[in-house]
């Protein structure tokens, strides 16, 4: 049973999600407070956390911050603010999705249930074709990037990028192309959101992600990927 903590304090948004997402079948706990959130996500240790933006002891935006540079778990982001510089702060800041009240309890479960796929920590196959000196590998079935074996969490806009890396390594892609493979996807990123995906992913697999081993920079054109 997937556990789900709620950061909301709302009561009556809150308790509604509660026994929606209890109906579901997920152990849930909901916290009113950013204090409380802090405390939850300490002992709940939950699969998925369903955080507001506006909390009366905290900011929602540093809480999710907080949260992501201890953990890689799930993120979703709930809040009234539905302007596109909102959505693009609470994305930027570390979370996995965002969701603009007032929004449908089968919107909000749909989009848990994709946050627990995409996050399921699958084991690096058995008979994985990398080998010793392959440090990153990605397991396009399981949509899973992998670096020194170890499980490392993308969104779905970085996976795509690097999906297309790893198919056709070695080829130069601009921005726009980059552009285009993720727009389909998330309808609000922009060519300077490329640069901060690109930079989001040299941090998650590259050793000294100034110096980029993997994902060079192409100067005028674009970026590209070698393992080699």
């Amino acid at each position: 049973m997937s556990k789900i903590l709620i950061i909301e304090d709302d009561l009556s948004i809150g308790e509604m999600m509660s026994i929606y997402l209890y109906e579901e079948g997920y152990q849930v706990m909901r916290a009113e407070t950013g204090r409380q959130g802090e405390m939850l996500f300490r002992d709940f240790e939950p699969d998925v956390i369903v955080l507001d933006i506006m909390l009366p002891d905290v900011d929602g935006i540093q809480l999710c911050t907080d949260f992501r540079n201890s953990s890689t778990i799930p993120i979703l982001m709930v809040s009234a603010k539905n302007e596109v510089s909102d959505r693009v702060k609470g994305l930027q800041t570390g979370a996995d999705d965002y969701l603009c009240k007032p929004f449908s309890m089968r919107e909000l479960s749909a989009r848990i249930q994709a946050l627990l796929r995409r996050s399921h920590a699958f084991p690096p196959p058995a008979q994985s074709t990398a080998t010793t000196e392959q440090i990153v590998h990605l397991d396009l079935e399981k949509r899973c990037l992998f670096v020194h074996s170890k499980i490392i969490e993308t969104t779905f806009s970085e996976f795509e990028i690097m999906k297309l890396f790893w198919q056709n390594q070695g080829r130069v892609y601009s921005r726009e192309e980059l552009l285009n493979r993720v727009r389909g996807f998330d309808s609000y990123v922009t060519e300077r959101a490329i640069d901060v995906h690109i930079a989001n992913l040299r941090k998650k697999i590259e050793a000294d992600p100034k110096e980029p081993k993997y994902i060079k920079t192409v100067w005028g054109v674009g970026y590209k990927f070698l393992l080699t």
